[in-house]
């Protein structure tokens, strides 16, 4: 599902010892199989995620998702693979003139499902992350917490082939973050790829599986 090689990351101008964010990560997560990412703040986490998900490319190395070797495909070409990929943000980024339904509805409707079979997709899914009465707010009227449930619950509303969740639990109290590990390990048996990076040690205690721990833009274990 994802395999990088030697792969570094570099932001701006300057030398590679100014600029690299990540440095030679080798590493391979099958498909099906779940990773936690760990790490300090300043860690490379989130770079690392951006590359996963096709925002930036290696600046050196060789990356490959889903087979398709990202640093020579064509740009027009990803996508296609994109749409393959949920994703949850540490900042949400739900469109702010949408109600929650349409920010969850939202994926679908670009892969053309029909209206109907969305309804009741929607429905159900918002219904799970315990926001049924909030279908029609906007994210204006959501606190944190509720923004956070309908990000993953718009991450996760097409059984994308590859999920990845950037502090998905940050905004969340022990017993939601615990509902959103049991969606989690759900897709997951269901053959979806996960990785989620998080600083919760105690959550990572409850649902042990293996970890890709960086340091300084550096995989110092995984394991």
């Amino acid at each position: 599902m994802i395999r990088l090689e030697g792969v570094s990351l570099r932001y701006g101008s300057g030398t590679p010892a100014q600029t690299e964010v990540l440095h030679d990560l080798t590493f391979h997560v099958p498909e099906g199989g779940f990773r936690w990412l760990m790490g300090p703040s300043g860690a490379g986490k989130t770079s690392l995620m951006r590359m996963i998900y096709l925002a930036v490319r290696p600046t050196r190395g060789r990356l490959f998702i889903q087979g398709t070797d990202i640093v020579r495909a064509e740009r027009r070409s990803l996508p296609r693979l994109r749409r393959r990929i949920g994703v949850v943000f540490q900042d949400f980024r739900l469109l702010p003139h949408l109600t929650a339904f349409d920010n969850v509805a939202l994926p679908l409707r670009i892969a053309g499902r029909p209206e109907g079979q969305i309804r009741a997709d929607v429905v159900e899914m918002l219904r799970w992350v315990g926001l049924g009465a909030k279908m029609e707010s906007q994210p204006r009227q959501l606190s944190g917490g509720e923004q956070q449930r309908v990000a993953i619950a718009r991450a996760v509303i097409g059984r994308p082939s590859l999920l990845l969740a950037d502090e998905p639990t940050g905004n969340l109290d022990e017993a939601q973050a615990e509902r959103l590990m049991q969606l989690f390990g759900e897709l997951n048996r269901l053959g979806t790829t996960a990785i989620v990076a998080t600083h919760n040690e105690r959550l990572v205690a409850r649902h042990p599986a293996r970890a890709l721990r960086l340091d300084a833009g550096r995989l110092v274990s995984d394991e």
